[in-house]
């Protein structure tokens, strides 16, 4: 299936695709903030997300959706990046996927563009629920901050 190959190919490619956003994270004016972060903390998430897009899609459940993404949020929250610039991160993370998959493509028929365009998708939907949940991790971390200095 299409679909599949695509995401396999996105998993074995996971390192390029990482490289390239993380140089466009850096040098945009619109996340500024993710040059105060470790690189090597930015590269892993990259690459874990990437990596495993199939578990993403696939298996892992809303929770865990849910989980790792508040969790990221707070720890973003923590590092002192902005909300906006969180959610530029992750709208740009699921860009990056999408450009891939538009070059890589080798659909031929009806079905694989059909396969295809599911494959888009469900990645824009799972990264819809990233940002939702990233922000709301971040919201909390905030939270809690302002009632620890009240």
């Amino acid at each position: 299936m299409l679909g599949l190959k695509l995401v396999r190919l996105i998993e074995k490619h996971s390192d390029e695709i990482a490289e390239e956003l993380l140089a466009r994270l850096q040098e945009s004016e619109r996340t500024p903030a993710f040059r105060n972060i470790r690189e090597g903390e930015v590269r892993a998430t990259l690459i874990s997300l990437y990596s495993h897009l199939e578990d993403w899609l696939l298996t892992k459940a809303e929770s865990d959706v849910e989980r790792y993404f508040r969790n990221l949020g707070a720890r973003r929250a923590g590092e002192g990046i902005p909300p906006s610039q969180l959610a530029c991160a992750l709208l740009m993370y699921k860009a990056q996927l999408l450009k891939f998959i538009r070059m890589e493509s080798t659909a031929d028929s009806a079905l694989e563009l059909y396969v295809e365009r599911e494959l888009m998708e469900a990645i824009e939907h799972f990264f819809d629920r990233a940002v939702y949940y990233g922000l709301v991790g971040y919201e909390e971390r905030e939270r809690g901050r302002a009632v620890r200095a009240a």
